[in-house]
């Protein structure tokens, strides 16, 4: 395989495209990646690298004037091809569940935040928290909109990314970034108004041991 300068890849990788460079850098990509992702994936590895490399190459060959030549070129691509697996297979983890089974548990009740649970903790402080975990349940259901409901539980509580969760709501990252930004905005003015705690001393509370 020949040695390329960041030039050279970036001069044989513009159009025309030179096959023998983008080979070179499949190889390269593929190697990189299956190293990767060994270990992390149960299922056929070699399809699923060949999959992602390839749709890697594309966005690879779209993006090569945002190089700015900091690192080697085949360490931005490797890069590149890493976070573009990585979002795959959250997606394809998130495909067959839907947002109602991560806002509810097999019995039909809502899942209760994890923030506000702590196994841990002594009697007077798990008395405090099971007050404030009332107050907070009792916004979230009474406060909030039914879509900055799931969102947040499906964000925060079920763990699914946001770009799953903003398919799954038909809107964007962007649309649901602020959703969420306004639904903390209520909760916290809200429980401050109800119970006087601020959310600093939200935290506070359920962050002591």
């Amino acid at each position: 395989m020949n040695q390329r300068s960041n030039e050279d890849w970036l001069d044989s990788l513009r159009a025309p495209v030179s096959d023998e460079a983008l080979t070179d850098l499949r190889n390269i990509l593929i190697r990189g990646l299956r190293a990767a992702l060994s270990g992390r994936v149960q299922t056929d590895l070699d399809a699923l690298v060949e999959d992602f490399v390839q749709e890697a190459l594309l966005k690879v060959l779209k993006s090569l004037e945002t190089f700015r030549g900091e690192s080697r070129f085949t360490t931005w691509a490797q890069k590149v091809t890493i976070h573009v697996a990585f979002t795959e297979l959250r997606r394809r983890r998130w495909k067959d569940v839907s947002l109602q089974t991560i806002i509810e548990t097999s019995e039909g009740d809502e899942y209760t935040p994890a923030i506000l649970t702590d196994p841990s903790a002594s009697p007077e402080l798990e008395a405090t928290q099971n007050e404030v975990f009332e107050i907070v349940e009792r916004l979230i259901n009474e406060e909030l909109t039914e879509k900055q409901r799931t969102a947040m539980l499906a964000v925060l509580q079920g763990g699914m990314p946001m770009e799953e969760v903003a398919q799954r709501l038909g809107t964007n990252r962007n649309a649901l970034y602020k959703l969420m930004h306004d639904a903390r905005q209520t909760l916290q003015r809200r429980l401050e108004e109800t119970s006087g705690i601020t959310a600093k001393e939200l935290l506070a509370l359920f962050e002591k041991k």
